[in-house]
């Protein structure tokens, strides 16, 4: 098996915590529990019916999107760059591309993130989409770095070397 030389994993960032969504989720009970019983006092009772109907939906919503654990794992060989990702849903994918004409780089887009795009003898691949600017320019100059190191190796042969012929 190809040793990595140069392996990154992509998670999206996730502002709250446990205890925020927590937090969160009491607030979204308090505040339809109180709409439910403000409605039912005033008589309207099919207000109250689609306040606990929203409060479910927003629930399982809100729970379901904080338990999405997507992923996305660059490993860099000799041979080939293997993009492994997972989205939401479980659903796991690979893309195997070959190094030799490989390359690295951003595309700037008017107010928006930058893409960091791969590119070589296929169609170019987006990776790392989840992450902010910093984030995409920090990965983008390591794996570029990783791919010169690759493409340009510096060989340190000692009989070469100037102190040797002395």
């Amino acid at each position: 098996m190809d040793t990595p030389i140069f392996e990154a994993v992509v998670t999206p960032y996730r502002s709250l915590g446990r205890r925020g969504v927590r937090y969160v989720g009491i607030a979204i009970l308090l505040s339809c529990t109180v709409n439910a019983t403000l409605s039912l006092l005033l008589g309207a009772w099919p207000v109250a019916l689609f306040a606990v109907v929203e409060l479910g939906l927003a629930l399982y919503l809100f729970r379901r999107g904080t338990r999405a654990e997507t992923e996305e794992r660059l490993v860099l060989t000799e041979a080939r760059l293997t993009i492994q990702r997972r989205d939401g849903a479980g659903r796991a994918s690979r893309l195997d591309l070959p190094t030799a004409w490989l390359r690295v780089g951003l595309e700037e887009r008017p107010a928006r993130v930058p893409a960091l795009v791969l590119r070589g003898r296929f169609r170019p691949v987006e990776v790392g989409a989840s992450l902010g600017e910093q984030e995409k320019r920090s990965l983008a100059a390591a794996l570029g770095e990783a791919l010169h190191e690759l493409h340009h190796p510096i060989f340190d042969n000692p009989q070469l070397r100037e102190d040797a012929f002395c």
